[in-house]
């Protein structure tokens, strides 16, 4: 079965091209629970850095924490690129041995990440890793975005698709799943959680939309172990795309952030 790194290798530059970047109003959010101007932040299992620029020049330091290389080299470029006054930088670790100083980080944060995570051994290394006070924000945002019904359905279909055939071919990703708030309420490490919903608007059209779809982790393992587009669905969700999205359209995300304090 495939993790996070083997999954996304070789992937990295499509998954940066489609994938949403998080709202800016995220680093507002954390930063007031955390009670912190210009925080030291970590962002757990970067990615691309699609999660972690959202802190230039809201944060004194961001260390991002990926282990694929294909990922960290694209990070790296953003922040080779980035005029900012924030100071970032990059380590290879993971979410369960980040390498980093105890009590280092006013906030840490995992974006579309902690379902990858050993929990029983992440959760404890992220309260480490936290000042007394700082903020842990695991989020996701709800696939698909809201652009109007047909679409919904349609990406609906093939996400339910891609979870039959991954069971099927036994391509099922050893995650635990996004019921995050319960875990970090039952660790006993965290004085208060909580979850809230932030949302985020994007344009994108019918070839975006399929390519968010074939971005997703079911759809990678399942086209490189020689499923078909028709398969997954997703020829289907081409002709609904092309029909509803023939311009670039308002699309509008929903994430949810679980908030919790060390």
């Amino acid at each position: 079965m495939p993790d996070a790194v083997s999954r996304f290798t070789g992937f990295a530059a499509e998954y940066d091209a489609v994938r949403p970047r998080p709202p800016a109003e995220l680093a507002a959010l954390i930063s007031q629970w955390a009670a912190a101007v210009a925080p030291d932040v970590v962002d757990l299992g970067a990615g691309t850095g699609l999660s972690t620029m959202i802190w230039a020049d809201q944060a004194r330091q961001v260390i991002a924490v990926e282990p694929s290389a294909d990922m960290r080299e694209i990070t790296q470029r953003k922040i080779g690129a980035a005029a900012t006054t924030t100071r970032f930088t990059m380590t290879a670790g993971t979410a369960e041995d980040t390498g980093l100083d105890s009590a280092s980080a006013d906030i840490i944060t995992a974006s579309q990440a902690m379902h990858w995570f050993d929990a029983d051994r992440a959760l404890p290394e992220i309260a480490r890793v936290l000042r007394p006070g700082g903020v842990f924000a695991a989020y996701d945002c709800d696939w698909p975005p809201c652009i109007d019904w047909e679409t919904d359905a349609a990406y609906a279909a093939v996400d339910r698709r891609i979870g039959e055939l991954e069971t099927e071919r036994g391509l099922r990703p050893p995650h635990a799943g996004k019921n995050h708030l319960d875990r970090l309420r039952r660790s006993g490490l965290f004085r208060h959680a909580t979850e809230v919903a932030v949302h985020g608007r994007e344009q994108g059209d019918a070839r975006r939309l399929v390519a968010v779809a074939m971005s997703q982790g079911g759809a990678v393992a399942l086209l490189a172990a020689g499923a078909t587009e028709e398969e997954l669905g997703l020829t289907a969700l081409r002709e609904v795309a092309a029909r509803r999205l023939p311009e670039s359209r308002t699309w509008r995300w929903t994430y949810r952030v679980r908030l919790a304090v060390r």
